[in-house]
């Protein structure tokens, strides 16, 4: 599996290897306790699937059997070689330039103009709400993990949302302003004038 076909929840398992051997479920404990669900897609099923795959191409391998009282056997994984020369190119291509991921909120964005300006604004302003309500968590915890003096190279990508989201709200708090004021041309779509049914 070459480095730029993994998927950033590979990603992350990888990396977690990286820190030490651990079965599956504790690295989906330990992904949801970072809170790193925030950025990758995590569900038990998938992270096992993804582990599969990982060890299927010997990014990861088994390296032992835990089993702690009535609870099922649990396969603990070491990260191999392979799988840390994948985690730093991967790393590496990430860095190095952009990558288009096909967002859906700029599509909403360019075809808003279907809906009465006030529904936009609406709907903006809920969006707004979500936005303030994820910098806030996102605030919360940058102070928990500076007060537990984890290094910020560990969590740069909680600053990095931190400025794009605020720099999201400035803006779309501008558009919103823009459109209520009459500032930003409305055409009326036709789709307006159908008949719902």
């Amino acid at each position: 599996m070459s480095a730029s076909r993994l998927t950033p929840l590979a990603v992350r398992l990888l990396a977690l290897l990286a820190e030490r051997d651990m079965h599956a479920y504790e690295m989906y404990q330990l992904l949801i306790k970072r809170a790193e669900d925030r950025q990758v897609k995590v569900r038990p099923g998938s992270l096992y699937h993804t582990v599969e795959r990982l060890a299927d191409h010997g990014l990861v391998q088994p390296v032992g059997v835990d089993r702690e009282g009535n609870r099922p056997e649990r396969t603990r994984y070491s990260l191999t070689e392979a799988g840390a020369q994948a985690l730093q190119t991967w790393v590496v291509e990430m860095l190095r330039a952009p990558v288009n991921e096909y967002p859906r909120f700029p599509v909403a964005l360019d075809e808003a103009h279907h809906l009465p300006r006030e529904k936009v604004v609406a709907c903006l302003g809920k969006y707004t709400d979500a936005l303030a309500a994820e910098i806030e968590e996102i605030v919360q915890g940058v102070e928990q993990v500076n007060a537990c003096g984890v290094p910020e190279a560990y969590w740069m990508s909680w600053s990095y949302l931190l400025e794009v989201k605020r720099t999201e709200l400035d803006w779309i708090r501008r558009q919103v302003e823009r459109i209520k004021n009459e500032e930003l041309e409305w055409p009326k779509s036709p789709i307006q004038n159908l008949r719902r049914s």
